[in-house]
């Protein structure tokens, strides 16, 4: 009985539905594609059209582009796999213990059985008289499963509150996981006392906190989520600043307990260094856990079995051995119903990184992700590794908590890292700004294989920007440190040449060229207006065969994205902002990312790192649940977005104007110009909005509104 259950899988892998049938439509596209790049070369104007011919050279090359993105994103499509734990096995392992031990005793199965289930139901007695712990942590053989080390990260307390810090603390203490074998630490770089005297409270708080949520089995383990509507409390802490320090000690038994006698988790703050290296080198000399979970100071646990989840794959009899990290989607818990700034982003956490998961090789993406601490300290992968069987548990270390500080303020310093492997091959790799991404590629370089868990209830909720100009800084964060990889020797078709499958190479470089694929789209969005103004034709009359490819494949995409976002969970008004969302980010931010990437490879300038700020003011809140998009400064990337809406404006209504006074004739030779035209329009009725009708704090500036006005005038009297 308990060797069955020994080697019963703790994880199955599914294949994602109808694989064939989006194999032949793609086909088709591709076909269609073919077709758009042959009458581009056939078609190409003739002499004596000059400035005809210079912008159809820009729309091939701009076209040629959108196809080789589009190839690229096939690989995330064409292999989508969908991973499910079985935790309740993963518990029932670990309480075969007494079934087997019972067998020295010459009793018969029958009996064993009676035995066992005597004690279960004396457990579960206990449980409804003390209502202390649920019957998942009486049944786990504690020996066997791997101490969890969670690092949480801050940096400013300004802008990251530690009320906010505090409440995701709190929320990682309170796992369903045997306290003893859990160690949170937190890591604050901007070495706040604020912060660290809110942890002390939290220490305190955490006593009555935790057995409260295992007593009534609470599901939202965030105190502030849980009490939204039910408290507003507020602290003034002010104090000494402190370096490492140890809070609670898990092995201190008098001490470190709930107001139940329950043992807490160990709890440790480390001031002035936030990088990751640094947090698995101090976390060995304390608690040494073998998996290690990463979280953002502001993405809050949100499932009370996360853990147990994430141990599933791990732990796998068959595979757990090949998997040095469990990477979550980045969710959010304050998110308008229709999505106002793209941040449920469906068809990216349900479908895209499921299919890169299909190649082994999930992405590490910053946060909610539970890592093997041994791939993370530059182990390369061995198949002579043993899975749980080598997960090793904590030492019994009986230095005091004050020696425990002292030797990992050793490991802590900055001239420690000095002619070592750390942040090369150790920990993580230091260089630009999306090191997790770099991170993750190494590591799977070095033989490891990686998955992603999407499950049915957030393990993590984050808080998303709920101002359009944050929102596009922190994309435009993303969008460089991303396309910063490409150019370096990280580049997954270098770097993972033969290490990788080429289906996980592809699949990286949908997200390394977020950046570049601003220039396609601007051109599309200004050239073929212009052209429209000044009566040129950039596409075949609707009456020639040359119609049906350009036709055909706009519509076929956008209606496959249509229901491919449905299908994913988005609704119509959903999927319509995040197509508005996609063409801001493309045209702005990913255009001053690309920019800048540029600029740093000629090295004219260094890389910088913003942090988004997480406090915004009660009226911008109001407009944010009422999904009035908010703009309120006079950001270049606002000139840029308000130019291009007030140049397609220009363009459609001189356009229609000729055509109906002087050539309605046009009509035919220029209606695809038209239709695009129509659509960057409706599309841009909020920044239109914005400029002219709202007069809120969170309109656009009339200083942008009047820039905006000249510089797209400009453009189309420049125009030949």
């Amino acid at each position: 009985m308990g060797r069955d259950h020994d080697h019963e899988p703790l994880f199955v892998s599914k294949e994602g539905k109808v694989r064939v049938a989006y194999k032949v439509f793609s086909a088709t596209i591709t076909v269609g594609i073919c077709l758009i790049l042959l009458y581009r070369i056939v078609k190409f104007p003739r002499d004596g059209e000059e400035g005809r011919s210079w912008a159809w050279i820009g729309m091939f090359m701009a076209e040629l582009w959108f196809s080789f993105y589009w190839i690229i994103t096939q690989s995330v499509r064409w292999n989508v796999l969908y991973s499910f734990p079985f935790k309740d096995r993963l518990s029932q392992r670990f309480t075969l213990s007494l079934s087997l031990s019972l067998r020295h005793y010459n009793i018969n199965y029958q009996t064993r059985i009676i035995c066992i289930y005597a004690v279960f139901i004396y457990y579960f007695i206990q449980i409804n008289i003390s209502s202390s712990r649920p019957l998942l942590f009486l049944t786990y053989d504690q020996d066997k499963l791997p101490d969890v080390d969670i690092f949480v990260c801050t940096a400013d307390p300004v802008i990251e509150p530690p009320t906010m810090v505090i409440n995701t603390i709190l929320s990682a203490m309170s796992y369903n996981y045997p306290p003893e074998k859990l160690s949170v630490y937190l890591s604050d770089d901007g070495g706040s006392e604020f912060t660290f005297y809110a942890l002390l409270e939290a220490s305190n708080f955490s006593k009555y906190w935790i057995p409260f949520c295992k007593k009534f089995n609470i599901e939202q383990r965030n105190p502030e989520a849980y009490f939204a509507y039910v408290i507003n409390d507020n602290a003034d802490l002010s104090q000494e600043l402190f370096d490492i320090k140890i809070i609670i000690d898990g092995k201190d038994n008098i001490n470190a307990v709930d107001n139940e006698g329950c043992q807490l988790p160990t709890l440790v703050n480390i001031t002035e260094l936030i990088q990751l290296s640094m947090q698995i080198r101090v976390s060995s000399e304390i608690s040494n856990g073998s998996i290690i979970l990463k979280l953002d100071c502001d993405m809050y646990s949100n499932n009370a079995d996360a853990i147990s989840e994430a141990l599933c794959f791990f732990m796998d009899e068959k595979r757990g051995h090949e998997f040095a990290f469990v990477q979550h989607p980045h969710s959010f818990y304050n998110i308008t119903k229709n999505d106002l700034y793209s941040y449920y982003n469906h068809v990216i956490h349900k479908l895209e990184l499921a299919g890169i998961s299909g190649y082994d090789a999930a992405l590490y993406s910053g946060t909610g992700c539970f890592h093997r601490r041994e791939s993370l300290s530059g182990k390369k992968y061995s198949k002579d590794y043993g899975g749980d069987r080598d997960i090793e548990t904590k030492k019994n270390d009986e230095r005091s908590a004050y020696e425990l500080e002292e030797a990992s303020k050793i490991l802590a310093n900055c001239s420690y890292e000095k002619n070592t492997q750390w942040g090369k091959e150790m920990g993580l790799v230091y260089g630009c700004a999306a090191e997790d991404f770099v991170t993750s590629l190494t590591i799977q370089c070095r033989g490891w294989k990686s998955i992603y868990y999407n499950p049915e209830r957030n393990a993590f909720l984050g808080v998303a920007p709920i101002t359009l100009d944050i929102a596009l800084v922190q994309q435009k964060r993303w969008a460089e440190g991303l396309f910063q990889i490409f150019f370096s020797k990280y580049c997954p078709f270098i770097y993972g040449h033969g290490k990788i499958k080429l289906g996980a190479q592809m699949g990286y470089c949908v997200f390394l060229l977020w950046a570049p694929m601003s220039l396609p789209t601007l051109y599309y969005v200004i050239v073929p207006p212009l052209c429209l103004l000044h009566g040129i034709s950039l596409f075949p009359k609707v009456s020639s065969l040359w119609f049906i490819p350009f036709a055909y494949v706009f519509i076929a995409k956008n209606v496959y994205s249509f229901f491919e976002a449905l299908s994913c969970g988005s609704t119509p008004k959903i999927w319509w902002n995040s197509q508005r969302m996609l063409l801001i980010k493309r045209t702005t931010t990913f255009f001053f990312a690309f920019i800048n990437v540029i600029i740093k490879q000629l090295g004219l300038s260094e890389t910088t790192f913003a942090i988004t700020s997480k406090v915004v003011t009660e009226d911008v809140s109001k407009r944010y649940e009422r999904e009035i998009m908010e703009f309120g400064s006079s950001s270049v990337m606002f000139t840029i977005l308000g130019t291009l809406a007030m140049l397609n404006l220009f363009c459609l209504v001189g356009a229609t104007l000729k055509m109906v006074l002087l050539d309605f004739g046009a009509l035919e030779n220029l209606i695809s110009q038209v239709f695009l035209c129509g659509m960057m329009v409706l599309i841009n009725l909020p920044v239109y909005e914005a400029m002219f009708f709202r007069k809120d704090n969170g309109c656009l500036p009339f200083s942008v509104m009047l820039k905006s006005i000249v510089l797209a005038s400009l453009a189309c009297l420049m125009m030949p």
